[in-house]
């Protein structure tokens, strides 16, 4: 396994540093939840907008070990739950959502009044992606 390379984060940030449909895997009680989310990937990490009270929230709050699956890629990581959307200690990922979630995060589906929309941090630690037939390991750590 190989620490993550200039050229794996090139690959990461063109496929992921948008908008993009992840499937993030979460467990309670030694049962497995999988969902998809949106998400867009940056240093190491994917950001996705939630509920605080959702039961994926609850799941990482017992165990913060996940899993995530996208388009040639697969990773474990630690779930962070980074709070209030609208906290400033939020402020540069929020902003960062806003423009990257640009389609749709106004549609009135999110309450940003509401304290529970949160930001869910996955940063990851390992990590399997395939490009142009090249299978890359990547420690995150």
């Amino acid at each position: 396994m190989n620490k993550l390379t200039n050229e794996v984060e090139a690959i990461l940030l063109e496929r992921f540093g948008k908008d993009s449909i992840i499937s993030l895997a979460t467990s309670a009680d030694n049962v497995p939840y999988v969902r998809n989310v949106d998400a867009f990937y940056e240093n190491g990490a994917f950001y996705i907008l939630t509920h605080g009270l959702s039961s994926k929230m609850k799941q990482i709050g017992k165990n913060p070990r996940v899993a995530i699956a996208g388009e040639w890629f697969t990773a474990s990581g630690v779930g962070v739950d980074l709070g209030y959307f609208g906290k400033d200690e939020n402020k540069h990922i929020a902003t960062k959502m806003r423009q990257v979630f640009s389609a749709w995060i106004d549609n009135g589906h999110n309450n940003f009044d509401d304290v529970n929309t949160c930001i869910l941090c996955v940063k990851l630690t390992s990590g399997v992606l395939f490009s142009n037939g090249v299978r890359y390991e990547i420690d995150f750590t």
